[in-house]
């Protein structure tokens, strides 16, 4: 497991030129549609308009959300995983954002596993990211724009 350290020295000049906003943009969304995902439940005899539609969740469930976010996380090289990572972490509040280089040093010299299996045990992983990016003056407004 990655375990953060915070750093004293600070950095002028901060980015983070590692990642493409997009792309974290896109892991934010998948990451939320999996929270919300439908589990799905036991079907019964009863239909929506008895039951005034209070169960919406289908019997099958829906897990293509959480399985497409694993795949492109995978799919990532090291650096991209690495700067994930390390947005997280400033996200969290583990690191400041002047802190980014050593937050990436850090995500990469720390990386012991899975990086998918580890972002996607974190809760509030695409809390977190968001945070991140606002921290460096990014939003996900036009990615989130472009999906509708």
């Amino acid at each position: 497991m990655l375990v953060p350290e915070k750093s004293e020295e600070p950095f002028e000049g901060v980015s983070m030129p590692e990642i493409n906003t997009d792309k974290v943009c896109f892991v934010i969304v998948k990451s939320r549609e999996s929270v919300a995902a439908d589990s799905g439940m036991p079907g019964d005899s009863s239909n929506a308009s008895d039951d005034g539609f209070l169960s919406i969740l289908t019997e099958r469930g829906s897990v293509s959300s959480g399985t497409e976010l694993a795949a492109f996380i995978d799919a990532m090289d090291e650096d991209e995983q690495a700067a994930l990572v390390a947005l997280m972490w400033i996200g969290r509040g583990d690191y400041a954002p002047a802190d980014w280089a050593v937050a990436m040093a850090d995500a990469r010299a720390r990386r012991t596993g899975s990086v998918t299996t580890y972002l996607l045990g974190t809760p509030l992983l695409s809390d977190y990211l968001e945070t991140a990016l606002a921290e460096y003056g990014e939003t996900c407004t036009a990615f989130e724009m472009g999906r509708l």
